[in-house]
């Protein structure tokens, strides 16, 4: 590869050991897959922060990293194994507990903002169209290259890291632009009413097109929560984390594309029967995977308004966008039905949820992660049903 003197000076371990291993990464990284050059990057976000996925080996070499390293870009962190304020409450083990502070405690002396969320671009780490950036969570990169028309490839935990540390990502994969050319066409003969079929859509895009990159045709037009729910699945399913949907996101120019793919509602429905594989009766309804948005959280008030749940309600979200939500009156609607509002964790990632129980959520990557992770039992369907099933403790 081709190096900066400050790149060959951050190598050789001038600036600390920390930014030595980084560039260590960093350029193996980059001569794998071919690069020149190294790039610029000033948003990262950074995955490996649950201690259920890092365990002992991940967290001392965090703290070996934040003896002298210091990031220089905005960065901030994936879902940890827990609510870091009210970890007892979800009866989280005093050990696990306190592996998981330290973990955060490391990634916040490296100086990395303390929120840890999938959906980075909720709450101000929003980058610009064209802008290189090094993210690591699969949803959080499918929509900064589809939605937000940023570059990223889909970092590891440790290459993210050492992106933030020096500032640099290798220019390779989707940084590039030949391979953000699209390869397939997809037509959509169905309309996509909820976050259920979405990431159903997602699913299936993940399943049958692999790594090539779709132009989807559909009359259905997504709000956030939509596109977020498409991108998590399509990525958690296999897919590239770029797509592009005809007449909403931005393609480049390219020539007529040979290969097509037709869905229908048939295609939909048997994808959502293949994910389900609970009991009648639902221990535990879990909604915001990716987080919720401050637009889903006004809208899970107005459902529990004068409701009282059955069973467990999670609601997973950002911290700051639960501060929000409390500054609104929302959070007092939610929790006076009974729900929980989580901040900083997801059931995919969290210990806490009893393998075998029944999990209800509209969330297709929830389901992939529920049911392989944690060996949960797991529903699908929209937030209206999931909601039904919390005040009903069934799945209707």
């Amino acid at each position: 590869m081709l190096l900066t003197d400050e790149e060959r000076s951050l190598l050789s371990g001038d600036h600390g050991y920390a930014a030595r291993k980084s560039m260590e990464i960093l350029v193996a990284l980059g001569e794998i897959y071919g690069a020149e050059e190294m790039v610029p990057v000033r948003s990262v976000q950074v995955s490996g922060v649950s201690y259920h996925n890092l365990g002992d080996a991940g967290l001392e070499w965090l703290e070996e990293m934040a003896g002298d390293g210091r990031v220089r870009a905005l960065t901030t962190l994936n879902p940890a194994g827990m609510d870091l304020e009210s970890w007892r409450e979800q009866g989280i083990d005093e050990e696990f507990a306190a592996k998981q502070l330290r973990v955060v405690e490391a990634y916040t002396a490296l100086g990395i903002a303390r929120t840890c969320t999938c959906t980075p671009y909720l709450i101000g780490n929003l980058p610009a169209p064209g802008e290189h950036v090094a993210w690591a969570e699969s949803s959080a990169v499918a929509y900064a290259n589809s939605v937000l028309g940023a570059r990223t490839n889909r970092e590891g935990g440790p290459s993210a890291l050492a992106a933030a540390i020096v500032g640099r990502t290798p220019r390779y994969g989707l940084h590039l632009d030949k391979n953000r050319i699209p390869t397939i066409e997809v037509t959509v003969g169905a309309p996509l009413t909820n976050t259920a079929e979405w990431g159903a859509l997602g699913a299936l895009l993940g399943r049958r097109c692999g790594g090539r990159i779709p132009v989807i045709h559909v009359d259905s037009r997504p709000g956030v929560a939509e596109l977020k729910s498409l991108g998590a699945a399509v990525v958690t399913f296999g897919g590239s984390p770029l797509y592009y949907l005809a007449g909403l996101t931005p393609a480049p120019h390219h020539t007529p594309i040979a290969e097509r793919l037709t869905l229908d509602g048939d295609d939909i429905t048997e994808m959502l029967e293949s994910l389900a594989d609970g009991a009648d009766e639902v221990d535990l309804v879990c909604l915001g995977c990716p987080h919720a948005s401050l637009a889903e959280l006004e809208q899970l008030a107005g459902l529990l308004d004068g409701c009282q749940v059955a069973t467990e309600l999670w609601i997973c979200t950002a911290r700051p966008t639960a501060r929000a939500a409390a500054e609104l009156g929302l959070a007092a609607r939610i929790e006076g039905a009974g729900a929980r509002i989580v901040c900083d964790t997801c059931f995919a990632v969290t210990p806490v949820a009893r393998p075998g129980i029944t999990v209800a959520t509209d969330s297709a990557k929830g389901c992939f992660y529920g049911r392989g992770h944690n060996k949960l039992k797991v529903h699908i369907g929209s937030v209206e049903r999931c909601v039904q099933a919390a005040l009903s403790g069934r799945w209707a």
